[in-house]
């Protein structure tokens, strides 16, 4: 499941410190991500030239990729299914009630 998030998707946090926080995908690196709000912590920069001071920054850390679920349109956590189509073709999916609900065509 993991292998199906991307950039801009909307997750939800399952657990650690910010679990059930919802936020958009900002970067991924293999195993872990950058979520927007999440994992936030705080930088202690030095003061870089004479005229400006030090300050203290808030950034969003990566967490792992497993502690996080795609979410729905209505901003719930869902299990994502694959279909293979005839073409070759497959679409990300997931099961509301008995419909499917098509999140994004996969290339082969």
């Amino acid at each position: 499941m993991s292998k199906w998030i991307k950039r801009d998707d909307k997750v939800f946090v399952r657990s650690g410190n910010d679990k059930g926080r919802i936020g958009k995908v900002l970067a991924r690196n293999k195993d872990r991500i950058v979520v927007q709000g999440v994992n936030v912590r705080k930088k202690h920069m030095k003061k870089s030239d004479q005229k400006s001071g030090g300050e203290i920054i808030e950034i969003e850390r990566p967490i792992h990729i497993s502690n996080v679920a795609l979410c729905s349109k209505e901003d719930r956590p869902v299990r994502v299914k694959v279909k293979l189509k005839e073409n070759g073709v497959k679409d990300l999916y997931y099961l509301d009630g008995s419909k499917e609900v098509v999140i994004r065509t996969v290339g082969k």
